[in-house]
């Protein structure tokens, strides 16, 4: 799977305005919803909490990456979000998050969720490629560099 099938320009925000955990995943749905890759986002909504309830998809390094298997989900989808302010997601270095994933794979799908973690989780690792997501001045440039994902 590659990230450049799952992810367009409508859904990146480099604004974000949450100012909280449940407002990231409010407005990063909001995106998906105006985008009409999901049917139902208060249902959608809520298969993203059982899975932050197994553990929190604060990752560290100022990101955050919550994502679901839904029946909700009409087309396999990545959004990405940024926020000028630390939102605290109860990361697993207790530091707040910056950079916002969400992955929203179809529930009958196999584990291309996984994948997309893994690919993401690479590439995130590098200080390089997050300072890049952090300075991007447009969508068009933040996509430009996630698009880079599929290129390693």
């Amino acid at each position: 799977m590659k990230i450049t099938e799952l992810i367009d320009l409508p859904l990146i925000e480099l604004n974000l305005k949450a100012k909280s955990k449940d407002q990231v995943i409010h407005e990063l749905c909001g995106l998906l919803k105006s985008d009409n890759r999901i049917s139902d986002i208060d249902l959608f909504i809520d298969d993203i909490y059982e899975r932050e309830a197994l553990g929190s998809t604060g990752i560290g390094f100022k990101i955050a990456i919550p994502h679901t298997k839904s029946k909700y989900v009409t087309k396999p989808s990545l959004v990405f979000g940024r926020s000028e302010h630390s939102i605290e997601f109860e990361s697993l270095d207790n530091e707040p998050a910056k950079l916002f994933f969400l992955i929203a794979m179809p529930e009958a799908g196999s584990n291309s969720h996984l994948q997309v973690l893994a690919l993401l989780s690479r590439n995130l690792i590098h200080e390089e490629f997050r300072e890049q997501l952090l300075e991007a001045k447009t969508a068009v440039e933040a996509l430009s560099i996630l698009k880079t994902i599929d290129k390693a």
